[in-house]
């Protein structure tokens, strides 16, 4: 008899935490959100520029594209004017936004993550291996191991191109630096060496600076390096300030040497998503609420706005949400 009284009482305060969840309350409320719209196909599946709807048609960041993905086939990326998408096996199509044109190229691995310009094609595998090919000749022009990979953020970016050279942002929380004509490793920049979780979520190059984070490590370098630990949630930079959220509710602005110029805390928010437009910041928050920061002062304004569960895709000036447009204009 007593087993069942401590299991009831068990369960009893489980239910309790969990009935008794912490969530964002905002103190003071501005007039509803009504920037909204519906769209007729709901996201499938999301990656670092482009989306995926159910009618298999690609969503980029400007809008609905004339592209169609194969059946199988996830999205991968929008690059140099082609929608990069793969199966499982490793199975490439490129599908060029202007006419509709299809290349394939069977790389026989899982890919990650992969960017293109003019013929080279540079790949992430999911193993962590990278590559360069030619897509005129279906050759291999570089590779390299990667490092072990246990779990990854989903949040995975594309290879960089920057002249002569391809910057991979890696799953093990590297950042690798290849000359495309040399076919030839320059440079490997550590970010982090956390064991989980590691691969970089996002990369960028402002002032002669490489930035870059993974999920719990940000890195600043130019002639030296600069890390900071942040539970990232998500990163804008609008040419001046770097603006992060963390998982912690907070809201940053950082100079290019990661110098703390701004912060405030929305308690128990969860950030889904930031746009960085004019004087202002944009952010989606998982309760239903839209909260508009002036990137000068730091004061806001919360405004109530109906979102569903979903996948969330950050387009140039909405947020799309399963089947919804947030427009922030």
């Amino acid at each position: 008899m007593k087993k069942y009284i401590v299991f009831a009482s068990l369960a009893v305060l489980f239910l309790s935490a969990c009935s008794s969840k912490e969530v964002y309350e905002p103190k003071k409320l501005s007039k509803d959100w009504e920037k909204t719209a519906s769209m007729s196909e709901s996201i499938i599946d999301t990656s670092d520029n482009v989306a995926l709807l159910e009618n298999r048609q690609v969503l980029s960041q400007n809008g609905e594209l004339n592209v169609s993905i194969p059946e199988k086939q996830r999205v991968i990326s929008l690059s140099d004017g082609r929608v990069l998408s793969a199966s499982i096996d490793g199975n490439l199509t490129l599908t060029s936004i202007d006419d509709g044109t299809k290349k394939f190229l069977h790389l026989k691995k899982t890919i990650a993550g992969a960017s293109i310009k003019d013929d080279i094609l540079a790949v992430l595998f999911a193993n962590d291996d990278i590559a360069l090919y030619s897509t005129e000749t279906n050759e291999l022009l570089f590779k390299e191991q990667g490092g072990k990979v246990i779990a990854n953020d989903s949040r995975i970016v594309n290879p960089y191109f920057l002249d002569d050279l391809v910057i991979f942002s890696t799953l093990d929380g590297k950042v690798v630096i290849v000359n495309s004509k040399l076919k030839k490793r320059l440079r490997t920049i550590i970010v982090s060496s956390d064991e989980y979780f590691n691969n970089i979520i996002y990369f960028n190059i402002a002032d002669n600076k490489i930035l870059a984070a993974t999920s719990y490590k940000l890195l600043a370098m130019a002639q030296k390096e600069l890390r900071y630990k942040y539970e990232i949630r998500n990163i804008v930079f609008d040419g001046t300030l770097l603006y992060i959220t963390t998982k912690q509710g907070e809201l940053l602005a950082l100079t290019p040497e990661l110098q703390v110029e701004s912060k405030i805390k929305f308690p128990f928010a969860h950030f889904l998503g930031m746009i960085s437009h004019k004087e202002k910041l944009y952010i989606l928050e998982k309760e239903g609420y839209m909260i508009v920061v002036d990137k000068k002062t730091f004061e806001f304004s919360v405004h109530e706005v109906d979102i569903d569960d979903g996948f969330v895709f950050v387009g140039d000036k909405l947020f799309y949400v399963d089947n919804e447009k947030i427009l922030i204009e």
